[in-house]
C-alpha cells in the first residue's frame, strides 16, 4: 500500500547535487515510520600493526596521526615511556615524535631516519621538531600532528603541516615542511594560546569552507575541576586565528573527552566525523577488582587514585558545520573481552584519520582502516592495533524484519540515477518510492513499481519497472522513500 506523505506549506528543497549523503544524522530526514531508526555500527577488530618496542619508544605511545599520501600511508606518532614505582612515576627518556610508513596501510614499518641520536646512534626513527636551540624544552614532541595541506594555495615548501604543543608557557607552535620529514617552525610566537593542550591538537584544510580548522583540548570550566572537552577555532593563513568556542552536541549529556580526532571524511568531505576517546572515572568500585591487570591497576592507583579507577573507550561523532555534532553515546570501540591489554585508561584512543585499505577478502572491495591504542602504560611496550569497516559504514538508517521507512525532505539532485551502498539479510528487502515536493507518488516510480532490492553492495543502482533512469526529475524538487526490512543503507547519490 502506497502512503502518501503531504505537507501544509512547502518547504526548501536540499541541494545534493551528485554528492555522496551518508546517512549518519536526520539532515536529510523528515519522517521516520515503524522500525526504521539510525544506528551507530562498530568497526571489526583485525590485526596488532605496530609495536613500540624500540628503547626511544615505551608504553605511552597515546598520540598518532594517520593518512594516505599517494601510494604511501604515514604514521606520526609521539613515544613516551612510564615507569610507576612505589607510590611514583619515572619518565626514562623525553617525548619524542617518531614516523611510520607503509604502502598498504596495514603492515608499518619504522625507517632509520638518521636525524636525531639516541643512546648513541641515529639509526631509529626519530623526528626532529626544529624549535629553538637555546631553549631545547620549549615544545613536547610527544603531542605533535601532523598533516599534508591541501589548501591549493599551499606553496610546495609548505606541503606538510604540524601543530605542537608548547610547554611553557601552554600554546600551539605552527610548523611546515616540503617532504614530511624536515620541519621548520613557521614563526617564533605560538599561533594558538586558549586551551590547555594536553592532548592531540590538530587542525587541517576545510576544502568545502576554504578555510583552516583547529581542534584544541581544554577543560570547560577550567583545571582540575573543568570538563575535558573540545575548543574549535578557524584561519584562513594558518597563522591567525579566530577566538575558539566550544563544540556543541545538542541532545547529548556532559562527558569527559580526552581527544577529538576530528577529519573531513574523504569520500563525503562536506561531513566531519569524530573520534573522541571518552574518559570515564567511577572512583574505586568493587569491580575495579575483576577487570584486567587489577595489580597494575592498583600501583598506578598509588600514584594517582584516577591513574587505577579511570576507563576509556572510542567514540563516533559527525557534523556538517564542524561546531554542531550529533554524538552518540554508545561506544564506537568497546574496550573488549580480552583478558589482557585493556580496560585501563589510556587504552582505545583512535589515531587520528581513518584510510582506505585493500580488504583481506581476495576480490573484495576496498573497506576503511582506523588505529587504536592497546596496552596503554603496562610494561615497556604498547600495541597499535587496526580496526576496519565498509566504506561510509558509521551509522545506517536500519529496519528489523517486521519493516520500517522514512521519508526524506524534498531534495534537489542533479544526474541520470539513483545508487545506494547498502545491505539485508536473504530474507531483508528495500523499495524506493519517489514523490513530488508534497509528498504525492509520482508515476512510475511508486513503491508497487519498484521490485525488492536484496544482497550488499557498495554501488546498487535503484531500478523501477520502467528502468532507473531519472534525467527528466532532475533539478526538480523530489521526495524519496526507502521501506526496508532487516536491512542497513549507509550512503546514496544521484550518478549519471
Amino acid at each position: 500500500m502506497t502512503t502518501i506523505h503531504t505537507v501544509s506549506q512547502p518547504i526548501a528543497p536540499i541541494d545534493i547535487g551528485s554528492r555522496l549523503e551518508l546517512l549518519v544524522d536526520d539532515y536529510l530526514i523528515e519522517q521516520m515510520r515503524g522500525g526504521a531508526a539510525l544506528r551507530l555500527h562498530q568497526p571489526t577488530l583485525r590485526e596488532i600493526v605496530l609495536l613500540t618496542d624500540e628503547s626511544w619508544e615505551g608504553n605511552a605511545c597515546l598520540y598518532s596521526s594517520v593518512s594516505q599520501d599517494g601510494a604511501r600511508y604515514r604514521m606520526y606518532y609521539g613515544a613516551q615511556q612510564y615507569d610507576v614505582g612505589e607510590g611514583v612515576m619515572t619518565y626514562p627518556h623525553p617525548g619524542f615524535l617518531c614516523y611510520a610508513e607503509r604502502a598498504d596501510g596495514i603492515h608499518w614499518r619504522k625507517p632509520a631516519l638518521d636525524q636525531v641520536e639516541f643512546k648513541g646512534s641515529t639509526q631509529n626513527n626519530i623526528l626532529p621538531l626544529v624549535s629553538d636551540p637555546a631553549d631545547p624544552g620549549l615544545i613536547d614532541d610527544a603531542h605533535v600532528a601532523v598533516f599534508k595541506d591541501t589548501n591549493p594555495r599551499c606553496p610546495p615548501d609548505a606541503a606538510y603541516k604540524a601543530l605542537a604543543r608548547g610547554k611553557n608557557p601552554l600554546c600551539l607552535y605552527a610548523f611546515e615542511s616540503a617532504d614530511g620529514i624536515h620541519f621548520t617552525r613557521l614563526r617564533d610566537q605560538p599561533i594558538l594560546t586558549q586551551g590547555y593542550f594536553d592532548s592531540l591538537n590538530l587542525a587541517f584544510w576545510d576544502g568545502v569552507h576554504g578555510e583552516y580548522r583547529a581542534y584544541i583540548r581544554d577543560f570547560d570550566g577550567g583545571v582540575p575541576d573543568g570538563v575535558r572537552s573540545i575548543l574549535t577555532a578557524t584561519s584562513q593563513d594558518f597563522l591567525h586565528w579566530t577566538e575558539p568556542t566550544w563544540l556543541l552536541y545538542p541532545d547529548a549529556p556532559t562527558e569527559q573527552l580526552y581527544t577529538n580526532q576530528i577529519q573531513a571524511y574523504a569520500r563525503a568531505p562536506y561531513i566531519f566525523i569524530g573520534f573522541p576517546m571518552r574518559y570515564v572515572d567511577r572512583g574505586w568500585t568493587k569491580q575495579m577488582d575483576f577487570l584486567p591487570d587489577l595489580a597494575l591497576r592498583q600501583r598506578r592507583a598509588a600514584v594517582s587514585p584516577r591513574y587505577g579507577s579511570a576507563v576509556t573507550d572510542g567514540l563516533f561523532m559527525s557534523s556538517r558545520d564542524g561546531l554542531t555534532f550529533k554524538r552518540w553515546g554508545e561506544a564506537f570501540i568497546r574496550p573488549g573481552l580480552r583478558p589482557q591489554d585493556n580496560w585501563i585508561y589510556g587504552d582505545n584512543c583512535v589515531a587520528w584519520g581513518v584510510v582506505e585499505t585493500r580488504s583481506d577478502l581476495p576480490g573484495a572491495p576496498n573497506e576503511l582502516s582506523l588505529y587504536a591504542t592497546e596496552s596503554y602504560w603496562r610494561g615497556q611496550v604498547m600495541n597499535v592495533r587496526r580496526y576496519s569497516l565498509r566504506l561510509d559504514d558509521f551509522v545506517s538508517v536500519q529496519a528489523p524484519l517486521s519493516g520500517g521507512e522514512f521519508v526524506s525532505k524534498p531534495l534537489l539532485f542533479a544526474g541520470e540515477q539513483l545508487v545506494m551502498n547498502f545491505s539485508t539479510s536473504a530474507a531483508g528487502s528495500i523499495r524506493v518510492e519517489l514523490q513530488d515536493a508534497l509528498g504525492q507518488p509520482l508515476t512510475g516510480f511508486t513503491l508497487a513499481d519498484c521490485p525488492e532490492i536484496f544482497g550488499d553492495s557498495l554501488e546498487q543502482i535503484v531500478r523501477w519497472r520502467a528502468g532507473s533512469g531519472l534525467g527528466s526529475l532532475a533539478g526538480k524538487p523530489i521526495r524519496l522513500r526507502f521501506v526496508l526490512k532487516d536491512a542497513d543503507l549507509y550512503s546514496i547519490r544521484f550518478d549519471t
